[in-house]
This record gives structure tokens, sequence and C-alpha cells, in this order.
């Protein structure tokens, strides 16, 4: 409804709209709840430490860049103002002023100068201004200056008749105002008129600065006056339009000669050392809050603001600087573009314009309303994409040219550069120059599919990224009139925030998995590890890439920080760059990135917001230094009462003071990049811990031992100078302690001495008895002995029969085998037909016949089985000694065929010897001969 209001607008009355344009630098803002203090805040100083303190109306404040601590008043008074110097940092309030010094422990500490010096107070006097010169501390309050030498700690007053409005030093010299009588320096200790102009007696005095040679007077409704030779002169400069209509409180000269302005209700004016308008931040653009009480620079330049409701902090040296649409009529920046010197910015609302130079604002192009995707220059006319169509836009004049539903983009054809080609909601049209304007030709035929990405890799084929459904390759026909041909490219995966771009003529597709990049020889994509690197898959929010054909810049984006790949101008190598610019601080239009070089080296990014302009040559390298602030111990089981350690020694803790916790910080007041820092604690987690912007970190019941905590850090890309460390020991638990264990060994060799007695009484006892049951069991045993050589003889008797067994049964087949070889070489011989081997046939029948085997055979055998024989006869007298040998090859278990050679006759006829021998025996035919013979 808001954006059909001002579009509304637009239609009735036919102008433009116009809008402030200005740029401003980061900001921090910290509110009172950031703080937990008072909303006001009167002064702003920096320590040697880089330590920021602010004079607040609960007390002291300090930051050290990670933490805000509260130092309340010590008289329960407002603190009005603040001054660090060196190693203590000053202050003033209600009948007080004096200094605050850190211990050891961390901590500031206060000592009260007046008390020491036994000021006696005016009525109501309250302290407002400190300044220092040498070793002089001057206090200024309402009434009168107070002025303290450190080194002789000598102590004087400047009294004043009239009431002193304010204190200010230019150099070695003070000024202070008194209205009603004029601007008066103090020298050696006195009051001295410098001028009683009237304007000096009728308007506040803000400051006093030096302007060539002469003091240049700020007043807080009038402007800058010039004090020349006792005349005041107003300082005619471009400002004065702005100045006389604000009322100015504070004010400070900055290091680059400019000058900052402090006002009641308009926020901060910083002009340029002429005088011109440099910047205006008020609550419309940046600032919480439009009353500036305070102003401080600090050492990197940071301005400090004491506001009337918290503290900003303005990085006025960053390397980024902001635009931003607080009402929202610009809306989101999606596309931005430099043409004929003019910026233009399109934005979900419509096209806006402003010129490069001057400080003009943003104006709306008429007849644009609506979304605008794409802003590009081709054949030096600028053309405008858009969700009605497609516009040529000449200086602030929008032309519509093509009534086609949203234009993604708009590319020229190489070989016919009367014609362009654009992707649309519905697919790809033709436009074409015909006299001079451009008119759309034709949509191309059988292709619907929106075409927000396409790049040429052929005169006649075209690739298509379509996020949700993946890559396609198109064929056209030669006069671009239809789609021949299109396929899905299975090959590479799609995703969300997918892009397709050319870069330096190489066509590029990018995923959250990786930058795929055209091979022309193979006509594929393959991943480019070295391009892949600017995608980031750990902090993904889009793989848009942008392209920047001037610088040869290819831009991506990433949660934590943008990053661009660019050329060496000497070697030509190809390097990253990453910008720690975290999307939570830039404010992406996700998935429409849009980055634009609008001068040397520097780029304009598109955001929600407005724009974000980078400029690289002010990106620094300064390494910054990282410091341990406190260290906190307490009980795991205790009543969580914390105490301080001293920082400066090494810690000895108690066993049950094992819960330490560590501050840390680093003194750098960006708002982007934020100051990490990772840690590890030797002794017992060995490895770097994650990077994390919290700057404390609590190890909880930890064991005794020693350890050595170390704390790196970095900001950006840039880490730190120093590693921090600090070194402690937790002792043993009591019953771990040195007079333990002693005791515990003293009662070890105690109760040792005490056993060893008790088991000398018991073993003598014991022995006693043992002597009379070992002599029993003497007896028993020699008995068991006698019992054990008997069965030893025996078995060595079974032994030996087993030993005569194993020498009979070799013996056996020793003369098997003889006679099987004999009878076979007979067999051999008997089938020559040859007279003269008849002598040998008869010589191997003797052998085979000896009877001297078979004594050795049976003396064997009656070593072996000596009664068997005996025996056998006896059952059976009418046994032959051939009989008896056949009875004694049966015993031995052997089988007719291994008998036939021992009685050199065939297996048959041994058969027919055991047939015969049965019938000498009388044994029944069921009955077997060899168990017979083997059970005798």
């Amino acid at each position: 409804m808001k954006n059909t209001y001002y579009f509304f607008l637009f239609l009735i009355f036919g102008c433009f709209i116009k809008l402030a344009a200005q740029e401003r630098p980061p900001i921090n803002i910290f509110t009172h709840k950031d703080y937990d203090a008072a909303s006001q805040n009167w002064s702003i100083s920096q320590a040697e430490n880089r330590h920021i303190y602010v004079a607040n109306n609960k007390g002291l404040l300090e930051f050290n860049g990670a933490k805000w601590n509260v130092y309340e008043s010590p008289n329960e008074t407002i603190i009005r103002t603040v001054l660090a110097l060196d190693s203590l940092i000053y202050t003033g309030s209600y009948h007080d002023f004096g200094y605050w010094k850190r211990d050891n422990y961390g901590q500031l500490n206060y000592t009260s100068l007046s008390e020491a010096l036994k000021v006696e107070f005016l009525e109501d006097e309250e302290f407002w201004n400190i300044k220092a010169l040498n070793s002089s501390i001057i206090f200024q309050s309402l009434d009168r200056i107070h002025i303290y030498n450190t080194k002789t700690k000598s102590y004087n007053t400047v009294d004043f008749d009239a009431s002193i409005t304010s204190l200010f030093q230019e150099g070695t010299n003070f000024y202070f105002q008194s209205l009603e009588k004029g601007l008066f320096k103090i020298e050696s200790g006195k009051a001295i008129l410098v001028s009683e102009d009237k304007i000096l007696k009728e308007n506040v005095v803000v400051n006093v600065y030096s302007h060539e040679g002469y003091p240049l007077i700020l007043t807080q409704d009038n402007g800058f006056f010039k004090l020349i030779n006792n005349q005041l002169l107003p300082w005619d400069i471009p400002a004065n339009d702005i100045l006389f209509n604000v009322s100015v409180f504070s004010s400070v000269k900055l290091k680059d000669k400019s000058y900052a302005l402090g006002t009641i209700s308009n926020g901060i004016i910083i002009l340029t050392a002429k005088g011109d308008l440099k910047f205006k931040i008020d609550q419309t653009n940046g600032l919480s809050n439009n009353t500036i009480l305070s102003i401080h620079e600090d050492l990197d330049s940071n301005i400090w603001l004491g506001l009337d409701n918290g503290i900003n902090c303005i990085n006025l040296n960053s390397p980024y600087s902001v635009y931003f649409d607080k009402n929202g009529v610009i809306g989101s920046v999606y596309i931005s573009q430099v043409h004929n010197g003019m910026l233009y910015l399109g934005t979900n609302q419509g096209l806006f314009y402003k010129k490069m130079r001057g400080n003009d604002g943003f104006k709306f192009t008429k007849g644009t309303q609506g979304q605008v995707w794409f802003l590009g220059v081709i054949e030096d006319t600028l053309f405008c994409g858009h969700n009605n169509g497609t516009f040529i836009i000449n200086d602030t004049i929008a032309t519509k040219i093509a009534d086609v539903k949203g234009t993604w983009q708009i590319k020229p054809i190489a070989e016919n550069r009367s014609e362009l080609i654009q992707g649309n909601y519905e697919g790809l049209c033709i436009l074409h120059k015909n006299n001079g304007s451009w008119q759309l030709k034709h949509k191309i035929k059988n292709f619907d599919l929106s075409t927000r990405y396409f790049e040429f890799v052929g005169k006649n084929e075209i690739y298509m990224s379509h996020e949700y459904k993946g890559l396609y390759k198109l064929k056209l026909n030669a006069d671009f009139t239809e789609v021949l041909s299109f396929s899905l490219d299975t090959d590479l995966k799609k995703g969300i925030h997918s892009s397709l771009i050319k870069h330096k003529n190489n066509v590029l597709y990018a995923t959250r998995h990786g930058v795929f990049k055209y091979n022309k020889a193979i006509k594929k994509f393959k991943k480019d590890s070295l391009l892949s690197k600017l995608i980031d898959e750990n902090n993904f929010t889009s793989a848009k890439l942008v392209s920047d054909s001037r610088t040869n810049k290819l831009w991506s984006f990433s949660t934590a920080g943008i990053q661009y790949l660019t050329s060496s101008k000497l070697s030509g190598e190809q390097k990253i760059f990453t910008l720690p610019f975290p999307e939570d601080v830039r404010n992406d239009v996700v998935g429409y990135e849009s980055v634009t070089q609008i001068s040397n080296q520097k780029f304009l990014l598109g955001s929600t917001t407005g724009y974000v302009i980078i400029d690289l040559n002010r990106l620094t390298n300064k390494a910054p230094e990282v410091k341990i602030n406190q260290v906190q111990v307490s009980r795991l089981n205790g009543n969580n009462q914390k105490r301080l350690a001293d920082i400066t020694q090494e810690l000895e803790l108690e066993n049950k003071d094992n819960n330490i916790q560590f501050s840390y910080s680093i003194s750098e007041y960006l708002k982007t990049p934020k100051p990490e820092y990772r840690y590890k604690l030797e002794g017992i987690y060995d490895n770097w811990s994650n990077w994390s912007t919290e700057g404390s970190v609590l190890f909880k019941n930890l064991p005794y031992g020693s350890y050595t905590f170390l704390l790196s850090g970095r900001v950006g890309n840039q880490t730190t100078l120093n590693n921090a460390s600090y070194t402690f020991r937790i002792e043993r638990p009591w019953f771990l302690s040195n007079l333990a264990i002693s005791a515990y060994v003293l009662g070890v060799l105690l109760f040792s001495l005490f056993m060893h007695n008790v088991y000398k009484r018991y073993y003598r006892k014991q022995r006693e008895r043992l002597m009379q049951k070992t002599t029993r069991e003497f007896e028993l045993r020699e008995l068991e002995n006698k019992q054990q050589l008997m069965r030893f003889r025996n078995d060595k008797l079974k032994e030996d029969i087993e030993n005569k067994n194993r020498e009979l049964g070799i013996s056996t087949m020793n003369l098997i085998k003889k006679n099987e070889f004999l009878s076979s070489i007979k067999q051999e011989l008997e089938s020559v037909e040859d007279s003269k081997l008849n002598k040998v046939i008869k010589i191997i029948d003797k052998n085979l016949n000896n009877t001297d085997d078979w004594n050795l055979f049976q003396e064997a055998f009656n070593n072996a089985d000596k009664d068997f024989l005996k025996k056998i006869k006896s059952i059976h007298s009418n046994l032959t000694s051939n009989d008896l040998r056949l009875c004694a090859y049966l015993r031995l278990n052997l089988s007719s065929k291994e008998i036939a050679p021992l009685l050199n006759i065939s297996p048959r006829s041994v058969e027919v010897k055991r047939y015969r021998l049965r019938k000498k025996m009388n044994l029944p035919h069921e009955a077997s001969l060899s168990d017979y013979i083997l059970e005798i």
C-alpha cells in the first residue's frame, strides 16, 4: 500500500521524488543496556592502552573492545568529565576531582586529589572540563579553575568573579569564556582578557581553534568567527547555511584538520578544513540520538560520540561507507550502473538516479515504478530490464522499447551488432535496431522457461541456468527465430542461488558445490579448483558471481565476507582476496548481489536497505594486539563468589579454587570486522579452539597441575602481533600433599613392622606344627616312592616290550620287502629264456627259503612275545614248525598278501595254509582264525 501511495503521487504530480543522498561511515551503536549504566554521557577519552573511558551519569565507563565495565562514582555523583593521561584516568564530578589507576588485578581504583589536597569547594561547585599540559592537570568548574602539578604536587586556583562557561585548549594556550565578559586566556596562572566583543558576550563559545595563525572561535548558534587583530570576523564558509540553523554543543578538531561538530538536536556535522560539508549524520541515517554531548577522536581516527541517550562510534577511516534508506523509499538495491556521470540504482521500487559529483539526492525516474532486474550499457546505450518490460534510459528519461514481462538480462549478438538477445520470464526475445531506435523484433519460439542467466558458447549455442531445474543447452537456428533443440545437462547439479556468467571470455557455472568452467574442446563444464575457492560451502549464502570487465575482478559472497579474484599486472598470477565484511552487516539481497565500479578502487554493493561503497585503497593491514585484562577465580561447589587474580605474576591456587575465567580483548572499535579470539590451555587442552567473538572463557573443575593459557586474536584477515599468555598452577588436594604422602609412607612402614611381628610369631608356631606333619608325610612319601619305583620298573618293562614289538615289526617289514624284491627279480629272470640265468634263479630261491631269516625273526618274536609259541604248541601239539611260523605271522596281524613273500608262496597258497591250520585247530566255521590267534 505504501508503494502504491508513492506511485499515485508520481502519476498525479508528474514529478520526481528527491531523496537526500549521503553515504556515511559505519557506526557502532551502544545503548545504555549494552554498557549497563545511565543514558547520558558527558565526556570521552582514550588511554594509552587503547581503552575508551566515558564520563556517565552513573560513574566511569570503560570499554576494552570486548566488554564494558562500570565504576560507580565514589561520592555517588555524576561524573561530568574524563581525561586519560598516561596510565591515569582523571575525572571530575560534584565536589570532587581525582584519578583512577589500574592495579595488578585489572581493576581501576580511585584516588581523590581534592581530598588529598584538602580543597575547600565553593557552593555547588562541579567540574566540567579537564585539560593537561606537560605536568599540569587543569580542572575547570563553572566557578574557577584548579591547577595541579603532578611533579611538584603543588596546587593552585585561577579565581574569577563571574561564571566560567567552558575551558578550551589550543596547543599550549588555554582559553575560557565568561558570558557578559568575553573570552579570556590563562597566562602565568592569571586570567587575561582576549576579546570582549559583543558576540562573545552574548553567544556561548563551544571551542577555540587555531586557523591560519589566528584563533578560530566556534559559537553555539552563529557559526565560526576569526579573531584577527582583536577584531572578530565571521568565517565565511559554504557550511554556514547549515550552521546558522543548528545549535552546536560540542566540537573537536580532527587529525586531518577537519572539524566535528556535535549539535543539540541535529546530530553530528563534519566539515573539511576549508569549511565544506563532509558529513551530516543524524538519527535518520545512522545515529541512535541527535543530541551530541561530547566528541572524541581516538588513535585510529574513530569518532566517539557521547549522546544524551547512548554512545556511538563512527568509523571515519573505514573502507566501507553506507547509504541507509531508513524510510524505505528507494527500497532494496538489486542492480546499479554508472553512465555519463550519473549513478543509477535499480531497486524493487523502480529506477533512481543522481549525479556522481555533488551532494544532490536521488531522484525517481518517471515510469519505472516496480522491480528493476537489469542495468547495462551496450553500444553506449543504457538498457534497463524491468518487471514491466525493457527500457532505454537517456539521462533522466526512461523509454519503453519492449512490452515483454520480466526482462532479466540483455546481451549483444557478436555476429550482428544491430540485434540484441534478452532473457525474460517466458524465454528469449530479440531486440532490433531500426533507424537508430531499438525495438522488439520477435520472441524466440519453442522455449518458454524463465531465462535469468544465459551465455553464448557458440554461434548458435546457448547455455541457460535455471536454479530450480538445472543447466540447459539450447541450439538456435541461424536467424534466431526458434530453438531447434534443448537438453538438460545431467552432469551438473542444480542448486538454489546458482549463477551462469562470462568472465574474461570463459563461461562459468557456479553452485554451492563449486565453480565449473566450460571447456570448448570437450564441450563440457569442468570444475575449476582455483575458481571454486570463491565458493565457501561452510559459510554459503549464494553462488552468485559478479564479473567486472573494467577491473577484471570476479566477485563472490559468503556469510563471512566478500571474495574477489584478480590478476597481477606484472605476472598475471590469479589470486583471491577476502574482505571481512559479513552478510549480516552488509544486508545482501541474497541471490541478487551486485557490485559496480564507481571510480578507481571504489565499488558499490547493493543491499536491502540501500547500498555500501567499498574503497579498496583504504583497506589496512595493521596488526592488532591482544591482551588479557582480568583473571577471576572461584570454587565449583562454593557460593560462586569470584575473586580477581594478579595478572602480572604466575598464579598459585588451592585445589578447590579450580574454576578460572579469563577476560581478554583487542581494542579495535570497527563495526566490521569484529575482533575474534582463539585460545588453548596447555596442560589439558593442547589444541586451539575455534575462532569466537566472545571476550572471555571459563574453565571449570580443572584437575591439579601446571597450566599455561595462550590467547591469539585477529581482526578480519589480520592476526595479532602477539600471543598473550598466563601461567598458573593448581595445588594437589590435601590427601595428595607431601605431608599426606609422608604420613601414608610412615603408616605403611609401621603397619609393615607390626604385621612382621605378628607373622613371625604365627610362623614359628606354624613351623613346629609343620615339622611334626612333615615327619609323618616323609614316611608316607617314602612308601609312595617305593611304590612309584615299582611303577617305573613296570613302565620300563612295558617300554622294552613296545621297543621289541617295534623291532619285530621293522624286521618283519624288511623281510617282506626283501622277499617281494627277490620274487619280482626271479619272475623277470624266468621270463628270459637263457640257461645261464638258472643259476641266478637258484640263488634267489635259496635266499627266499633261507632259514636264517626265520631264525632271526623267531628270536625277535620270542623277545617280544616269548610265551606265544609255547602256549599255542601246548594247546595244539599237532602243529608243525611251518604251522607255528604261520601263527607267528598271524599274531603280528599280517594279511595273506604280506605273509606270502615271507613264506615264498603265493597269496592263494597262504589261504590254503590258513584253511589247513583251522582244520588242525578244529576251529568252527564262523570263528576267525586271526582273532583266535590274537586272543591267545
